[in-house]
Formats: C-alpha cells, structure tokens, sequence
C-alpha cells in the first residue's frame, strides 16, 4: 500500500481543434458543446470533485477562453438574474460556487497528448495526480463513481500508472488506444498490465480493451514522456509514454469500465449525437416530455 492519502490534482488537456464537429466547432471549443443542459467540460469537472480531485489544470489552446469564462463567477449576470426574479435560472448557476480551484496554461502547438500532460509537470510536483480528457464523459448508471474506484485501486497497488479500460467491437479496435492485460488476467476487473499499443493495424489488437479517457499517474510518467519519441506526424502519444513506463520496470495496471459505466466521447457527430440523446432522455427536468417525443416521432418513422 503506497503511503500516499488521496489525489486531489488533475490535468484537463482541451487543447485539440476540434475538426470533425466542424463547422460547430469554428468559433467555440467541442468541449463546451451542449450534452442535455450541460456543457461536455462541466461533466468532467463534476466528475473530478465527486472523487475529491478539486486542483484543476486546464491546458488549452487557441479559441478555448470560453472554458475559462464558464467556471469563472460572474457577478453581474446573478445581479441581473436576482433582480428580475430568475432563481430558477440562479440555481443553474450553483456549479460555479464549488470549492474547486482552477488553473490554466496553454499547448500553443497541437504536439500530442503527452506533451499537453507535460505542460503539468510544475503544477503536479511530486504528487500522484489524474489526467482526465475534456471531451469524454464517464457516465454510472447507479451513482457510483467510478473516477473514485479507479483512484482506490491506483493507490492500493502503488502502480507507476492506471489507465480506463472498456471493451470495443473487435473490429473496430483500430480505432483506439489498447492494451495487452499481463497473462491470465484478461477477465479481472483490476489488471496488470503487459502492453499497450496506439491505434493498431486491423486484425493485430492484443485484446479489445480499449483506453478510456481516464489516467491516474505518478510523477514517473513526466521521464517517460522525456523520452518518448515523436510519431510520423510529430506528435508525442501518451500510449507510447505509458508503453515506455512498462520497458523501464514500472508498474501498470488497468481498471474496466463495468456494465452500468459507459464512456461518451464527444469526438464526431455521430457520438456527439447519442450522447446529447441519451443525457436528454434521462434529463430528471425535461427528459419525460423528450420521451414522449421520441415515441411520437418513432411511430411516423
């Protein structure tokens, strides 16, 4: 058991452009696209306190201000609101109120996600910390966190790294960040892992257990990224990073998504679209009358 508490630092990467929402995503960043009533960022970031993680490191890029400008009080708009007697409209404002703090810095080059992790190396210091994509959310179906499961486990083996893992379709693992689990623990919920691969040929995935948008690290994976070489098209992958940490003697391990956690990755319209489906349909304030609608619309189909 590592002697280490708890983690409560986070790096946020939110740099990416973006391009295949275009044109939704010319002038506003893809992570503040509306999922239900939220934007896509304000779930992550919810998701980071509910698991005691409150120290926030966005790194950003060009066009991203917009995500600074939603977590960042604003005064006039509750005096407003307050004087015309919107405190309906207050109480959507209640995230903002949060013992979170916030901090920003800038990838002014698109050079990978390893090299967004980097530019976290001085805020995280010496500490065991989470690296948590600004475009996916992790949604439970009965509460439960999974961010929070995944910290426990990270802590109670004393890996150097634990990654999210979730199945895919076979043949669509091409299309994702996989691992290889150690032998004979393939079907575990918790695992070891032997190896990782970025985007595998078709055919040659190890398994169908993909990366899933959620990292816990310890401060060995900063040398890792030091030494990790770039791909063709110059950018640093924070699989090959993780890769790297497994070649130096590092302990990895991987912990899957169960049955009633699913992974949204608002990365193309077509997952943009489910996503904003399904968060509309369970909405708690409106999803009754978006059901009602969608059987009307099923039924002129």
């Amino acid at each position: 058991m590592t002697s280490i508490e708890q983690i409560t630092k986070v790096v946020v990467p939110v740099a990416g452009m973006g391009t295949r929402l275009l044109p939704a995503t010319k002038s506003q960043p893809k992570e503040m696209l509306p999922v239900g009533r939220r934007p896509v960022v304000q779930y992550v970031v919810e998701e980071m306190e509910g698991a005691g993680v409150k120290q926030i490191l966005f790194v950003t890029g060009r066009k991203k201000t917009a995500i600074e400008d939603h977590f960042d009080a604003d005064p006039e708009l509750v005096r407003m609101l307050s004087a015309g007697g919107g405190y309906a409209q207050l109480e959507e404002l209640a995230y903002t109120e949060t013992e979170a703090r916030f901090y920003y810095t800038r990838q002014s080059e698109p050079r990978g996600l390893a090299d967004a992790v980097f530019h976290g190396r001085e805020f995280i210091g010496q500490d065991h910390f989470v690296v948590a994509l600004g475009d996916s959310i992790i949604k439970s179906r009965n509460g439960s966190s999974f961010m929070e499961r995944m910290i426990a486990a990270h802590l109670a083996s004393g890996a150097a790294c634990t990654v999210a893992v979730e199945e895919v379709d076979p043949e669509d693992a091409y299309r994702y960040g996989i691992v290889r689990p150690a032998e004979g623990e393939s079907e575990a919920g918790d695992f070891a892992v032997a190896d990782l691969i970025e985007k595998p040929q078709p055919g040659t995935a190890p398994s169908n257990l993909a990366i899933a948008a959620r990292y816990v690290f310890s401060p060995a994976i900063f040398d890792a990224i030091r030494r990790t070489a770039p791909d063709r098209k110059g950018e640093l992958q924070l699989t090959d990073s993780i890769r790297l940490l497994i070649q130096l003697g590092e302990h990895v391990r991987a912990v899957r998504l169960r049955a009633d956690e699913r992974r949204y990755d608002i990365g193309n319209f077509e997952s943009y679209f489910r996503a904003f489906i399904d968060f509309a349909l369970d909405d708690e304030k409106y999803g009754y009358m978006v059901r009602q609608y969608v059987k009307r619309k099923a039924r002129d189909l």
